[in-house]
């Protein structure tokens, strides 16, 4: 008789692009999270979803280590943001809500400072700023000052200088805040190609609806507690509704009735 073969080895599973598990933080007395958890896959466009004050930027701190997660952990492909910074945060970009160029340099000095923050030589620099500045359209403004760029513009210089070290997780806090309607699609649609063209996994915080795809995973997170999450269109089946602002409404009870947003 043949002799019994021994089972081969199951490959692990390949690590989150990032995973929230259990996460509280607290401002004094008052809690800003309770219990947080979820994960963005990688390659994936994951929408944080919440009205202002949700906890949405809070939670944001976190990741980046702004704040120090006291309650929980927090994962960047495997890696503890407290326990091993370096190896997580050197997989990580961001685009903050406030804007964080220097208006007095030109786009190219701009990335240029940012490279060397991140030991990029002279170089390299140069063919990463040029692929960025291709990618995002930006080619002809390379040499214009951040001063004389408009919003829009400014916020996609910032999202090319966020992947200018090859990062393998994008986290971005109300990228589009007061854009216009053109502005904002042309974020929105830059970052897509990111995760479309470079399998990034993205964590796109925001409290406006018409941001989210029917394909998007998306966490809903209301009063610092996460509510619900899962595919777009799953929440949609779970709720029974038939658009993601019906579905927030049934989710939290929130009154959307002042325009409030989402």
């Amino acid at each position: 008789m043949p002799k019994s073969q021994a089972p081969l080895p199951q490959a692990a599973a390949a690590p989150a692009a990032l995973e929230v598990a259990g996460v509280t933080h607290f401002y004094g007395k008052r809690k800003a999270l309770d219990n947080v958890s979820f994960t963005v896959a990688p390659g994936s466009f994951t929408v944080l979803l919440g009205l202002n004050g949700a906890g949405k930027s809070t939670l944001f701190s976190l990741v980046t280590r702004l704040y120090v997660t006291r309650t929980g952990a927090i994962k960047i492909f495997g890696y503890d943001v407290v326990r091993q910074s370096s190896q997580a945060l050197r997989r990580l970009g961001v685009v903050f809500q406030a804007r964080t160029l220097d208006l007095e340099l030109t786009v190219t000095q701009n990335l240029i400072y940012h490279a060397a923050l991140h030991g990029i030589g002279p170089f390299e620099a140069k063919r990463r700023i040029a692929d960025v500045l291709a990618r995002a359209g930006l080619a002809d403004r390379a040499k214009e000052k951040v001063r004389n760029l408009s919003g829009g513009y400014i916020r996609r210089v910032e999202i090319a200088r966020a992947f200018l070290h090859h990062p393998e997780l994008l986290l971005l806090d109300e990228p589009t805040v007061g854009l216009d309607i053109k502005a904002r699609a042309d974020i929105i649609a830059q970052v897509r190609s990111l995760v479309a063209d470079a399998g990034l996994g993205v964590l796109w915080t925001t409290h406006l609806i018409d941001e989210i795809a029917p394909t998007d995973s998306v966490v809903v997170l209301h009063h610092g507690k996460v509510l619900e999450k899962g595919l777009a269109t799953d929440i949609l089946a779970r709720t029974g509704t038939s658009d993601m602002r019906a579905a927030f409404v049934k989710i939290t009870g929130a009154d959307l009735s002042h325009g409030d947003a989402p």
